[in-house]
């Protein structure tokens, strides 16, 4: 039986069982799976993010593990437009690592690329990073996290010294007197999070929410303020502004715990209220109630959201939140601080351990001697032979087929045909590939594209570790085999690295690839660095050391490869070198940092001091731009666009749950009534919505829950309805996140 599994009898009738989580955000709601022998249930299970409580996507999650649309059989394209056609397992690895070979022989190794997921466990997202840099050897790696999380993590970083969403657990939002959300509707994306909500308010605390839509979440507010869609900087400004002048500022914090206060407190002296009001439309009453009621507070949370995040100022905008928070004294304080609602499942565990385009596992920075050092002995190769930093998601998908960029890409946990900004752009870019393959358990729009589809294991099938939007590692269970003919990632990429291994009987082939500038130093052959000598400082759950043969570098048992995720990690920033499986099924949950199998975990950051070189945390001034793109006569309109209840992400599962697709069937467009009647629309007319990048169309939904400026559509579907085919590929400069949040359209009747 799987571990973690268990068998329960009824009358004449065998029930297995597991516990495990939603595959879904990263609240990663606790639930029990039981399998009847006829379908698969999902019951519901207390846990601290969800208290036994299920969203709609949850309760049917399970409808996908038998769907009909299920992939059990690698897929194959033998010719550029031809059908992709059901091939072997090693027919399909030879293609793969044929045309990897033909790509780096020609092309250089950093013309091999690897796009990864938010969803994919802390082991996956562990060995994919390891993958690309020890047995691709190239520096291109990033993932669709880049688009979620990057914009705070990167405010998290320089403010505090480290990124995990939020830095206490979720239980401590009902604590809060004052809760300010910005751009963040939990009650569509996340929804068992609003009983937390829910108990704030009860207990006579005040909720706060800015954005631009009277959200689900909005409207169950104190107060919400309304800002023109790329406002969020100036009105945050704006809040630290009569923080100052009110008196408000925590002095005694400020002087004992932070630094650069004073050059903020300059920045801020210039966003007058009134100003913002005319910059934002926020009233300069709202302003001060806001900032009163936070600066007022026996404790205060201030939480950002994909809102405030995915702009082109993206972490300005979050440094601002997080300057206010730290003037006032809230990080550190119980029931107080600041934090970031995570959205993909593991968004937190999958940017922590080698992802992103310059980490290492542990967080660690791939330009850091030390942490190259480090994590080279545990692979067990040479500092030198490990790549540099790569590039972010968007840059490194809108190079794909171009003179210098990658010509074979692979992909694991995601579909960027639908989730990439300019989307139109990114197909484009994908058809270019020499090699396009995808890992999946569905036919999504990007594996259409590929050359070959590999089917893998889906979250029930499985065994391995996530880590939610707390920093709490959690377990996932399996609850069964998978189909025959399925396999999972960690097995994908141990075949594939056994197959290029440079050591095999393709080793003259694979010395003849052309080394990249990067390699040029990397000529001495791998090595078992110092720290794989050390005796294990991840306990004794982490015994296999570090491997002798490039061949045995990738494990297939997800146990064995969180032992070796633990020793990577240990001593980096995100250190998991404590947390065992035993230990998170015994205290269901283990939060990071926990250095010690035998010492404590860290539910609450920087209570005694801040992960930074002198122990305090850093003031940053930030000042307000405009939206990259700006509305003018021909593009009169701002756009923006979100998430539905009903659907998730990409969509390319909850589109398959047939009751998720009866509550939220297609794409629309929302316009505020007063717009509709300018443009002589009516409820349910098909509507064109053009940027400069391309264009959507969707019926019109009228609601006074938007701004008559803007207009708003999902971007859960594919085909004519993609919002993304609209949104602006602009990014941020320090995190690379796209601006998803704003650009300039016209609407008009289709």
């Amino acid at each position: 039986m799987t571990d973690g599994a268990r068998s329960a009898t009824g009358p004449g009738t065998g029930l297995r069982q597991a516990e495990t989580h939603c595959p879904y955000c990263a609240l990663q709601c606790g639930m029990v799976l039981r399998d009847t022998g006829d379908r698969v249930e999902v019951l519901p299970r207390q846990f601290p993010t969800n208290r036994g409580g299920l969203c709609q996507k949850g309760w049917t999650a399970a409808d996908l593990l038998d769907h009909p649309d299920r992939l059990t059989t690698p897929l194959l394209r033998d010719r550029p437009g031809g059908e992709l056609r059901p091939a072997s397992w090693g027919e399909a690895l030879d293609r793969i690592v044929t045309g990897i070979r033909t790509v780096q022989t020609g092309h250089g190794r950093d013309a091999v690329a690897v796009f990864g997921g938010g969803g994919l466990t802390n082991e996956k997202a562990y060995a994919l990073g390891k993958f690309a840099r020890v047995a691709l050897r190239t520096r291109h790696i990033d993932y669709n996290g880049r688009w979620c999380m990057s914009s705070a993590a990167a405010a998290g970083i320089r403010a505090f010294g480290v990124d995990r969403g939020l830095p206490f657990p979720v239980a401590d939002l009902a604590r809060a007197e004052t809760l300010l959300l910005v751009g963040a509707n939990p009650a569509e994306t996340m929804p068992p999070l609003m009983r937390h909500l829910a108990d704030q308010r009860h207990a006579g605390g005040r909720l706060i929410v800015i954005d631009p839509r009277a959200t689900a979440t909005a409207r169950q507010a104190d107060l919400h303020l309304q800002p023109l869609p790329g406002t969020d900087l100036a009105v945050a400004n704006a809040l630290l502004h009569l923080a100052v002048t009110e008196g408000l500022v925590d002095r005694e914090y400020v002087a004992a715990r932070t630094t650069g206060f004073e050059e903020v407190r300059r920045t801020v002296a210039g966003y007058w209220p009134a100003e913002v009001e005319r910059l934002s439309g926020v009233p300069v009453a709202d302003l001060a109630e806001t900032a009163r009621a936070l600066g007022t507070a026996r404790s205060a949370i201030i939480l950002t959201a994909r809102g405030a995040e995915q702009h082109a100022k993206g972490v300005d905008t979050v440094t601002a939140f997080v300057n206010l928070a730290l003037a006032l004294g809230l990080p550190g304080r119980p029931g107080s601080g600041y934090g970031c609602l995570t959205g993909q499942g593991n968004g937190q565990g999958g940017r922590e351990h080698g992802q992103k385009a310059d980490q290492l596992p542990g967080y660690r920075k791939i330009d850091d001697p030390a942490a190259r050092a480090h994590v080279a002995g545990v692979w067990g190769v040479d500092p030198d032979e490990l790549p540099g930093p790569g590039v972010p998601a968007y840059r490194l998908l809108d190079s794909l087929g171009t003179p210098g960029g990658a010509r074979a890409l692979l992909v694991f946990g995601s579909n960027p045909v639908v989730s990439a900004p300019r989307a139109a752009r990114v197909t484009e870019r994908l058809r270019a590939l020499d090699l396009l393959v995808v890992a999946d358990f569905l036919r999504s729009e990007t594996a259409e594209l590929a050359d070959v589809v590999l089917p893998v294991t889906q979250w029930a099938e499985e065994d391995g570790t996530m880590t939610n939007l707390e920093g709490r590692v959690l377990r996932r269970r399996a609850l069964r085999e998978p189909p025959p003919g399925v396999r999972s990632d960690l097995a994908i990429l141990a075949e594939l690295a056994a197959r290029l291994d440079p050591s095999g009987p393709e080793s003259a082939e694979s010395r003849a690839i052309a080394p990249t500038a990067a390699e040029s130093a990397a000529a001495r052959p791998a090595t078992a660095g110092p720290a794989a000598a050390e005796p294990d400082a991840a306990g004794p759950e982490a015994t296999r050391p570090a491997t002798a043969g490039p061949a045995d570098r990738f494990p297939t048992d997800p146990r064995e490869v969180f032992a070796e995720l633990r020793r990577a990690s240990a001593g980096g920033v995100a250190d998991y070198a404590g947390v065992t499986w035993d230990r998170i099924d015994r205290d269901d949950g283990v939060f990071w940092p926990c250095p010690d199998p035998d010492g404590p975990d860290t539910p609450r950051l920087f209570a005694d001091g801040f992960p930074t070189p002198d122990g305090r945390a850093r003031f940053h001034p930030v000042s307000h731009r405009p939206a990259a793109e700006q509305i003018c006569a021909d593009y009169p309109l701002h756009f923006t666009t979100g998430r539905v209840l009903a659907q998730y992400q990409s969509g390319a599962q909850t589109r398959r749950v047939a009751a998720l697709r009866r509550a939220a069937p297609g794409g629309f467009v929302e316009l505020h009534p007063d717009l509709a009647a300018r443009l002589d629309v009516a409820e349910g007319d098909e509507l064109r919505v053009t940027s400069r990048r391309g264009e959507l169309r969707a019926p019109a939904r009228l609601s006074p829950a938007i701004r008559p400026d803007t207009v708003f559509a999902p971007f859960h579907w594919p085909g004519a309805a993609r919002a993304n085919s609209v949104t602006n590929d602009a990014v941020d400069p320090v995190s690379g996140m796209p601006e998803f949040k704003i650009c300039a359209v016209r609407v008009e009747k289709a």
